[in-house]
């Protein structure tokens, strides 16, 4: 705690100036009452002496309150973050205080107060919770404490010079709400039965006779020639596939909802897909673009992808310029060379925008199999709710329903250039692309 400073952490209360308010108003009316004049008298010595007591309370003896801040170095962003702040009291009496925290800049609040009564020589624990809905460094300022006797006319102030900072990372708490549909090879870990299927697959399993209906092939030739029968090779369905997360973050992508944009929404849902597949032992990897492709990763099952790509999406910030998929299909092109599964996290608001993009949409999905998820503007539909039977009302429920068909044309195009789409509202997002990955990744898609 910072040193006291036995007149500049003294404060006055409300409660002060309100006494001393009443005593001017007796004076005033003594003026015309001269028995108040007395009174009034009494009642300015007593309230001085109260208040030379109240601040000979606070102030000369040697207690002391001592506060401590703690919080965790890593916040995830969109979610509720418990800071936690614990006060010894060394006073024998009652306090009541008001805890003033200098909260980061970014909540932009500038009334954050905490109040509460610290009993006589105690040590207690008070907790509270933020939300950010940016990525990046946090800092908070110093704590402060304002407390006050019973007699409460005065306060004394007590500071924390500690300054704490915290990094706001996508959203990594909802990681353990999937950890159980997430377990890699449950089936046959329990037992189950192992699925093969011939030609299908490029993953060698074992060698085995050969019987009618193999694929001749398959004949491992030097294998047949040391047993002296033939022998073929047998595959089973490859486990590691190669799956990039490819996010926009062109001008569609800043939309904010509930307080996080588009882009936001789109980390948090590919940190958790990300976390997914890995468990599955597919290989991941990131590509993000705006004006032109910024940072791509190579996908990888190591243990380490998954914190790479933790770093990776929590520097990305939108920009104010159109996206361009020619130089993503460019990029895409030469730099992933087997078929993956393609994640394109995007947005179109009109159909003529998204008609601009559409070869090149066609053109990644003849080469890999493209998932385009698609944001759905729920924002429209209160506008039915909202607006009433006037000629602007009704002009602007034509404008949305507008919208609303233009986002259906998007979606009947995807769907007859035969490429897998997700139209779904930003809240549910995450689990929506986390299903679809599992629905393809049982039908054997991928």
């Amino acid at each position: 705690m910072r040193k006291t400073n036995l007149l500049g952490d003294l404060y006055l209360h409300n409660r002060f100036f309100l006494c001393w308010g009443i005593i001017g108003l007796l004076f005033l009316f003594s003026y015309f009452f001269s028995v108040l004049l007395v009174f009034s008298k009494l009642l300015m010595a007593g309230l001085a002496f109260l208040t030379l007591l109240d601040y000979v309370i606070l102030f000369i003896p040697k207690w002391k309150i001592y506060a401590l801040r703690k919080v965790q170095e890593l916040w995830s962003n969109g979610d509720e973050n418990t800071i936690s702040l614990r006060i010894n009291n060394t006073y024998p009496i009652k306090l009541q205080t008001r805890i003033v925290d200098e909260i980061p800049f970014q909540f932009q609040q500038r009334d954050f107060e905490l109040q509460t009564v610290l009993k006589p020589n105690s040590k207690e624990n008070f907790s509270y919770t933020l939300r950010p809905t940016l990525r990046g460094e946090y800092i908070f300022g110093e704590l402060h404490l304002f407390v006050s006797s019973l007699i409460g006319l005065v306060e004394r102030r007590y500071t924390s010079m500690k300054e704490d900072q915290v990094k706001v990372y996508p959203s990594y708490i909802q990681l353990k709400k999937f950890q159980i549909q997430t377990i890699p090879d449950v089936k046959a870990q329990a037992g189950g039965r192992t699925t093969y299927r011939r030609g299908a697959s490029t993953e060698f399993d074992h060698i085995k006779e050969y019987n009618r209906g193999d694929d001749v092939r398959t004949i491992n030739w030097k294998a047949s020639a040391r047993r002296n029968q033939l022998m073929v090779n047998s595959y089973m369905d490859e486990k590691s596939q190669s799956i990039y997360c490819v996010i926009d973050k062109g001008r569609l992508m800043k939309m904010p909802f509930k307080g996080l944009s588009l882009l936001d929404y789109a980390i948090n849902a590919s940190l958790m897909f990300s976390y997914v597949a890995l468990q599955k032992d597919d290989k991941v990897g990131l590509l993000t673009f705006a004006e032109k492709v910024s940072d791509v990763l190579q996908p990888s099952k190591s243990k380490k992808q998954f914190n790479t790509i933790l770093e990776m999406l929590y520097k990305q910030q939108t920009q104010f310029l159109e996206s361009n998929y020619a130089d993503l299909f460019t990029k895409a092109n030469k730099g992933i060379g087997q078929r993956s599964l393609l994640l394109l996290f995007t947005n179109f608001e009109t159909y003529s925008g998204f008609e601009r993009q559409l070869n090149y949409i066609k053109a990644l999905n003849k080469k890999h199999l493209l998932c385009l998820v698609l944001f759905e503007n729920t924002e429209i539909y209160k506008i039915h709710e909202d607006r009433g039977d006037s000629i602007e009302d009704i002009y602007i429920k034509t404008i949305a329903d507008q919208f609303n068909h233009e986002k259906k044309m998007i979606l009947k195009e995807l769907h007859k250039s035969g490429i897998i789409a997700i139209y779904t509202s930003p809240e549910k997002l995450t689990i929506n692309v986390v299903n679809k990955y599992l629905e393809l990744k049982s039908r054997q898609i991928i």
